[in-house]
């Protein structure tokens, strides 16, 4: 305790003694580091970007001496803005937040009680923060209070420690974007580490580094077609006026920008109106295509496939993507677990949550439809002894001692 809070008085100008008795006591009583609080942070900028920008900042990222993601922050988050981007993610994050989990004990019987406290908001929220780990890269989650008011134990929430301010490869946090890491405050050691959960890699970079070129391009493409269309796509006005009277030509000129649905137009004798359509018509081959191409080569990196989310040729070739699918999915699945198992569930049981001896495991199970069930079943049964309580649990229908012989069951009607 006493080389934290000296850390946090060299670290953030000396603060004063009720400031840090203040801290003491939160830690004392079991409430959240809160290390957002401890952090100057800073709007992102949106200014335009390029390739350039992208490989400036790439390379700033995997400096060894001073890395800095500052600039690579800055378009992934301009990238997440793209929409067929933002579909792929949602579709992958989806499929492993549907899952169903449990908590089980070394026999892997589930303690239903202590599933019951990862059934909350804080713990959708820890995997969501988890899965976008993928995308951005190492995330540092900041757990909050413990919640102790006669109903489950719980956290009051989770966030995401701000990325620019969490230097993954040095295992510290500064207190504004772009400081030197060596002035930083460790995570990994110390009362700070009882908070928070690292999650990735810590020199990953993230899946939207492969996007970010894809997403530059296409919104590029898209910007221009904005501007063909402009061009192009309206029929240009032309207007020749026989006269050299000032307020005539602007009588005209005044009726050609007021042209709308109805056009008409008022002029005097020796004036001339031509409308000229455009003759373009190659666009969706110049710009379409572009954006088309942009978007396979987005769910190829965040999917592995592209017909889980556009159209596909054929039922064989959609079966194929769809078990590519799948596989991405419970790869994502196993390193949530993984995390759990490893990283939050000791800090739990350091705060006093019920699940010491406990494994977070996904309940695949519960991914099977009825009928899957009892074929399932059935199938099992021809061969294996199967207990009564598992046949409740799966289909739901009290099972007591089995019947001596198969018999059909009496007729009572003729």
């Amino acid at each position: 305790m006493a080389n934290f809070l000296d850390n946090i008085r060299d670290y953030f100008s000396r603060p004063t003694r009720s400031q840090l008795q203040t801290l003491a006591r939160a830690v004392a009583s079991k409430k959240g580091v809160q290390i957002s609080a401890m952090l100057q942070q800073q709007s992102d900028s949106l200014t335009k970007k390029d390739i350039a920008d992208w490989r400036a900042a790439n390379q700033m990222a995997i400096d060894y001496e001073n890395p800095n993601r500052c600039r690579l922050y800055d378009i992934y988050a301009d990238c997440v803005l793209d929409a067929h981007l933002s579909g792929c993610i949602a579709q992958r994050k989806g499929k492993v937040l549907q899952k169903d989990f449990r908590l089980v004990d070394q026999n892997g019987k589930e303690n239903t009680a202590a599933t019951e406290l990862l059934q909350s908001e804080w713990f959708a929220d820890f995997l969501s923060l988890c899965l976008d780990s993928i995308y951005w890269g190492p995330t540092l989650i900041q757990l909050g209070d413990i919640i102790r008011d006669g109903g489950p134990l719980r956290f009051n929430n989770v966030e995401l420690v701000p990325r620019k301010h969490v230097i993954p490869e040095y295992g510290v946090v500064v207190r504004s974007p772009g400081d030197d890491w060596r002035g930083g405050i460790s995570y990994r050691e110390g009362d700070v580490a009882n908070w928070c959960v690292e999650v990735g890699k810590p020199r990953d970079l993230g899946l939207l580094l492969k996007c970010a070129p894809s997403c530059i391009s296409k919104k590029n493409m898209l910007a221009y077609w904005d501007v063909f269309g402009e061009i192009f796509g309206m029929p240009m006005r032309i207007a020749r006026v026989n006269s050299l009277d000032e307020a005539e030509r602007a009588k005209v000129e005044a009726s050609l920008r007021d042209m709308g649905a109805a056009q008409y137009i008022v002029a005097s004798d020796g004036t001339e109106i031509e409308i000229k359509e455009s003759s373009r018509g190659d666009a969706y081959n110049v710009y379409d295509r572009r954006v088309d191409r942009c978007n396979s080569e987005l769910s190829k990196v965040v999917l592995n496939q592209t017909m889980t989310i556009d159209s596909g040729s054929s039922l064989s070739q959609s079966e194929v993507h769809l078990e590519i699918f799948e596989r991405t999915t419970e790869s994502d699945a196993t390193m949530c677990a993984h995390i759990i198992n490893g990283r939050l569930l000791p800090l739990m049981v350091l705060h006093g949550f019920p699940v010491k001896g406990l494994r977070f495991q996904w309940n695949n199970a519960a991914a099977f439809s009825p009928a899957e069930n009892r074929e399932n079943l059935r199938l099992v049964l021809e061969y294996f002894n199967v207990p009564g309580e598992h046949i409740t649990e799966t289909l739901g229908i009290p099972v007591e001692s089995p019947r001596e012989a198969k018999t059909q069951p009496d007729r009572f009607f003729d």
